[in-house]
């Protein structure tokens, strides 16, 4: 028997907001670590690197939450 195709759920829009600014933070704060402010004045190498960090981070912190959302819905139930 075959399942109703899954529809979004607030639950995976809530976890995928949770993710991708969680992984935001993480590469901005990794950025500020590493001396690259993204508030600097002008366009120069570190603060693009700094930009290219906080949207790295933002990324792989979205993938990371569906991730663990299919795998949620992948495990056998309890019942």
């Amino acid at each position: 028997m075959t399942q109703p195709p899954s529809h979004p759920s607030l639950a995976d829009g809530v976890a995928d907001a949770i993710g991708f600014v969680g992984g935001a933070l993480a590469g901005f704060w990794l950025g500020q670590w590493l001396g690259m402010d993204i508030f600097a004045p002008g366009y120069g190498t570190p603060a693009l690197v700094g930009i290219a960090l906080v949207g790295l981070g933002g990324g792989l912190g979205l993938h990371a939450a569906r991730r663990w959302q299919t795998s949620r819905r992948n495990k056998p139930s309890k019942d």
